[in-house]
C-alpha cells in the first residue's frame, strides 16, 4: 500500500483512506466494469458535484476501464481500491483539466439531456481552449482557473469482463455491429407479438446505434453507405410501429429522407402515402401510391383497397364538414318574420 501511494504521489495524486474495502484487490483487466459514487470538491471543500445527488438522482457512476474515458485519473485512482472501500484522492490540475466537460455532461445526463449538448465536435484539449460557456457558473469558473480538485470515492463493485452485459455505449464498434442484428430480431419479435412500444425501443435502439457508426465515416463513402444499408430495413420498421401509433408526421418525415437516398424504395413511398393519407394530404398521398404502383405493379390490389379507404373517409369527412357548416348557417338565419296583410 506504500508503495503504491508513493507512485500515486509521485503522479501528482494524494491518497487518503477514509474506510478500508474488503477482501483482495483486482487486478483490473481491461475490460472490467467498475460501479462508485464520487463526490468531487475543490481544496476549499466547495461541493461541484456528488453522484448520490445528482439532479435529484442516487446514480453511481459506471465506468468500463481500457475504454479511453475522457477522465483518465478516475481510471488510474478506482484501480488501487477493494470493491467496498471509501478514499479521498487530490488530484493536480493535470489530472483535472477536462473535468468540467465531463461534469458537464454527466450534469446533461442527469437532467435526460444528450450528454454532448453544449459541446463542439473537437478534441478535450481543443474544448478547453475554445471560449464556450458550459451552462455551469462554477465549471465555468473551473475552466478559467485550473486547480486541484478532491474526489471522494466509494467503490461499490467491481465487475470482471464477461460478468455483465455491456451497455450500448461502452461497447466497440465491432460489438455494436454484431449487436445490431441481434436487437433487429428482439424488435420482430415484439412486433410480432403485438408489442408495438417495445418493438419501436429495439428498433430505435439499433438505428442509434449504427447511426453512431456512420458519423464516423465521411457520408457517400462505401463504409458509410454499407451502414445506411444496414440502418434502412430498421427505420423502416421503426416508421411501421410509428404508423400504428398514429406518428404520421413522423413518418412522413423518415420515409421521405429514405426516398431522397432510394429513389426505387417501394416500402418507403408505401408507408409515407398511408401517413399522407392519414392526414388528409390527398394530392401527396395518391402521388406516393402511384409511385408504388410504377415500382411494383403487384401491389395493385393492397394499393387500390388503400385508396378505395382514403376515399371513403374523405367522403364521410366531407359529409360531416357539410352537415356542420349547414347547422352552423340555419342557426344563423334569422327566423322569417310574419308580414301583415
Amino acid at each position: 500500500m506504500e508503495e503504491e501511494a508513493r507512485r500515486l504521489l509521485e503522479e501528482g495524486i494524494i491518497k487518503k483512506l477514509v474506510s478500508p474495502g474488503r477482501g483482495e484487490l483486482s487486478t483490473f483487466p481491461d475490460g472490467t466494469k467498475v460501479v462508485f459514487h464520487y463526490r468531487t470538491s475543490l481544496c476549499d471543500g466547495t461541493l461541484l458535484d456528488d453522484s448520490r445527488n445528482m439532479g435529484g438522482h442516487n446514480k453511481p457512476m459506471e465506468l468500463i476501464l481500457g475504454k479511453k474515458f475522457k477522465l483518465a485519473v478516475w481510471e488510474r485512482v478506482v484501480i488501487t481500491m477493494r470493491a467496498g472501500e471509501i478514499a479521498e484522492f487530490t488530484c493536480d490540475p493535470k489530472h483535472t483539466a477536462l473535468y468540467p466537460l465531463v461534469s458537464q455532461s454527466l450534469r446533461n445526463i442527469s437532467a435526460g439531456k444528450d450528454p454532448l449538448e453544449g459541446q463542439r465536435h473537437c478534441c478535450g484539449i481543443a474544448q478547453i481552449h475554445s471560449h464556450h460557456s458550459l451552462g455551469h457558473k462554477d465549471l465555468e469558473s473551473l475552466q478559467a482557473n485550473p486547480q486541484p480538485l478532491v474526489f471522494s470515492i466509494e467503490l461499490l463493485e467491481v465487475l470482471i469482463p464477461g460478468s455483465f452485459q455491456l451497455d450500448v455505449w461502452a461497447m466497440s464498434d465491432e460489438e455494436k455491429l454484431k449487436l445490431v442484428p441481434q436487437i433487429h430480431e428482439e424488435g420482430n419479435m415484439f412486433f410480432k407479438q403485438g408489442q408495438i412500444k417495445e418493438a419501436t425501443e429495439k428498433y430505435y435502439n439499433g438505428i442509434a446505434c449504427l447511426k453512431n457508426l456512420q458519423m464516423k465515416e465521411h457520408p457517400g463513402d462505401e463504409a458509410w453507405v454499407k451502414l445506411d444499408l444496414m440502418i434502412t430495413p430498421l427505420l423502416l420498421n421503426y416508421c411501421q410501429c410509428k404508423l400504428l401509433q398514429g406518428q404520421y408526421y413522423e413518418v412522413i418525415e423518415h420515409c421521405t429522407s429514405l426516398v431522397f437516398r432510394y429513389e426505387d424504395n417501394v416500402k418507403a413511398f408505401y408507408k409515407r402515402a398511408k401517413a399522407h393519407a392519414a392526414v388528409w394530404n390527398e394530392k401527396e398521398a395518391r402521388a406516393d401510391f402511384a409511385k408504388v404502383l410504377e415500382l411494383d405493379p403487384s401491389l395493385g390490389p393492397s394499393v387500390a383497397k388503400e385508396l378505395r379507404a382514403m376515399e371513403e373517409r374523405i367522403r364521410s369527412k366531407d359529409k360531416e364538414d357539410k352537415g356542420r357548416y349547414k347547422s352552423l348557417f340555419d342557426y344563423n338565419t334569422p327566423p322569417a318574420t310574419a308580414t301583415t296583410g
